[in-house]
């Protein structure tokens, strides 16, 4: 066992998520931002007037375009928002911050695209229901000889769900719970499954509605309040501002109990990190968009690509300056107990509470995303009658997850999690010319 760790340790740090994956991921972006022109960046508004209208629909799929982003958001705001930039920023600096903006910003190409072949290319099931997902544009799109790759992508998905989408998650809630307000973990554990259930069982439908209205409501809750933190601080924005530019071109020397890190730490924790909060490039969320009630591929990839641009660019930047203004990055803690000290400082020791709250809320939605992300690839690989059976033993892996000792578990989900983006990264290159297609075609008409 301690010899496959060390593998996988190495595995994960080297290669899945070093230097070759993340410039995998970055030059994906590079290629689809261009290929189209911007108009991921150009057409900000109008995509959030798209996902305006997009909360009722009775056009093909299962759910409205707006619940399908709020279920794909509901995996993706989670405890990257808390810890994952905390992280970033512990081990390599605050300009960490600034390529985690950049990475967001190409990304929006790539969840935009995702989620144009997910509607191009998805199928109905014996249930009647919309499925779709790189196993099937990989599938329909590429080629029945390309099929053994979506087959891998949904093998990765489905056990890389029961780690970081949902064991990994329960843990976190237990022991953020646990730290702050001494409630057992297996209290947590049974908390969670008997709520969990209640909305997994309903399918789409449920987890979908269930996610229109949390999703909003816990991150409108968590950014007005690291506004207000940092409003009440508002002489220490344009320091820390200078600060994570500063840091994200020339590196930032040692400081208290931060050991200094270099710029090339900088961006690659911070790239790193901003792909593990977004997942963009992952091939996760165009699981979720698949289900939209949209007959226009073109007009829900553009509400996918906020899914991107609300995680990263809103939800990561709050954390990422409540931390820097506070100065607690020079403490030397990392993680969520990083942004617990950070917002402790700016929120008069109430940040304790806007954390633990947070990280439960945000991991909670994550195990509901996650879930039907899983689901679907067990229903590609075994059929629609392992559907239910899968909700049972997932729904039973929750308690499980809050009271065990999770540092193999999650390691090998950080590895398979990777290894779901290199099918979904080929399947995006090679079907990209189809992507652009569309987005012109869309235009001139």
């Amino acid at each position: 066992m301690q010899t496959l760790t060390e593998f996988l340790s190495w595995l994960s740090g080297n290669i899945l998520w070093g230097a070759p994956m993340l410039v995998a991921l970055s030059l994906t972006g590079i290629i689809l931002t261009l290929g189209l022109r911007l108009v991921t960046l150009r057409k900000i508004p109008y995509a959030f007037s798209l996902l305006l209208k997009g909360r009722h629909s009775t056009e093909s799929g299962d759910i409205p375009p707006f619940n399908a982003l709020m279920t794909a958001m509901s995996a993706t705001v989670g405890t990257g928002n808390i810890a994952g930039v905390a992280t970033a920023i512990a081990m390599g600096g605050p300009g960490a911050l600034f390529w985690m903006w950049c990475i967001a910003l190409v990304g929006m190409a790539t969840k935009y695209s995702e989620a144009v072949l997910a509607v191009r290319f998805r199928e109905r099931d014996n249930k009647g229901h919309y499925v779709g997902g790189p196993m099937y544009y990989i599938k329909n799109g590429m080629g029945s000889g390309w099929a053994w790759l979506g087959t891998l992508f949904a093998i990765f998905g489905l056990v890389a769900g029961f780690g970081i989408g949902n064991t990994v998650q329960s843990n976190s809630v237990a022991d953020a719970l646990e730290a702050t307000y001494a409630i057992p973990h297996w209290v947590t554990g049974a908390i969670l499954a008997i709520i969990a259930g209640l909305v997994l069982l309903g399918g789409i439908q449920r987890i979908g509605q269930v996610a229109a209205r949390l999703v909003p409501s816990m991150a409108l809750l968590y950014v007005a309040t690291g506004i207000l933190f940092i409003a009440l601080n508002a002489g220490e924005i344009p320091d820390a501002i200078a600060t994570i530019v500063d840091s994200a071109f020339n590196g930032h020397a040692a400081v208290g109990g931060f050991a200094g890190a270099s710029v090339m730490a900088a961006i690659r924790f911070g790239v790193a990190r901003g792909v593990f909060s977004n997942e963009a490039g992952l091939g996760s969320a165009p699981i979720a968009h698949a289900a939209a009630q949209t007959n226009n591929p073109v007009q829900q990839g553009f509400i996918a690509m906020l899914g991107t641009f609300i995680d990263t660019i809103i939800i990561c930047s709050i954390t990422g300056l409540v931390i820097v203004i506070s100065g607690a990055w020079t403490q030397g803690a990392s993680g969520a107990e990083l942004t617990q000290q950070a917002f402790d400082i700016l929120g008069y020791n109430y940040g304790a509470h806007v954390v633990a709250i947070g990280l439960a809320l945000f991991a909670f939605t994550t195990i509901l995303g996650w879930s039907y992300y899983s689901e679907r690839c067990a229903e590609y690989l075994f059929g629609t009658g392992m559907i239910l059976p899968f909700r049972i033993v997932w729904i039973v892996a929750i308690p499980a997850g809050a009271m065990l000792s999770l540092d193999f578990v999650w390691l090998l989900a950080d590895v398979l999690n990777a290894m779901m983006a290199i099918p979904n990264l080929i399947a995006l290159l090679v079907l990209s010319p189809l992507v652009f297609k569309l987005t012109k075609d869309y235009f001139n008409k």
